[in-house]
């Protein structure tokens, strides 16, 4: 890929990806184990362990966010315009990626702050390439 929005952009499935394979290895066990039938998960991983609950909101969080974050890439991409959301693209894996990782670590009052923060960040720069792919 010749792009870094291109590539970012598959990042971004991929770390979607990557958690949701997590999520299916660790339900895989609790099912070989006996400690829950296959037919008994929540979406939503409710009646799990704390870990498995976060990891299916970290899993939605980035489904949620790929139409506005992906969108946006792949107007830059599809318009040949790439060169305004290259630059940042970078941090919003970065910010992506971190909001992740601290959700699935902890949700205490420090923890969830950080978590903000990195979503702040990808709403910001999601905020700036929006006024830019419209605005030039």
């Amino acid at each position: 890929m010749t792009s870094p929005s291109a590539l970012i952009l598959t990042a971004l499935i991929v770390w979607a990806l990557l958690l949701l394979i997590l999520m299916e290895i660790l339900r895989t066990r609790l099912v070989v184990t006996g400690h829950i039938a296959a037919n008994a998960f929540a979406p939503d991983n409710a009646g799990l362990s704390p870990f498995m609950r976060r990891l299916a909101r970290a899993h939605a969080n980035c489904l949620e966010g790929l139409p506005i974050f992906g969108g946006l890439l792949v107007v830059s991409l599809l318009t040949g315009r790439a060169d305004l959301t290259d630059p940042l693209t970078p941090w919003l894996l970065a910010a992506r990626i971190v909001q992740s990782l601290i959700h699935l670590a902890s949700t205490s009052v420090m923890a969830v702050n950080l978590r903000f923060a990195a979503f702040a960040v990808q709403l910001g720069i999601a905020a700036y390439w929006s006024y830019l792919l419209l605005m030039r």
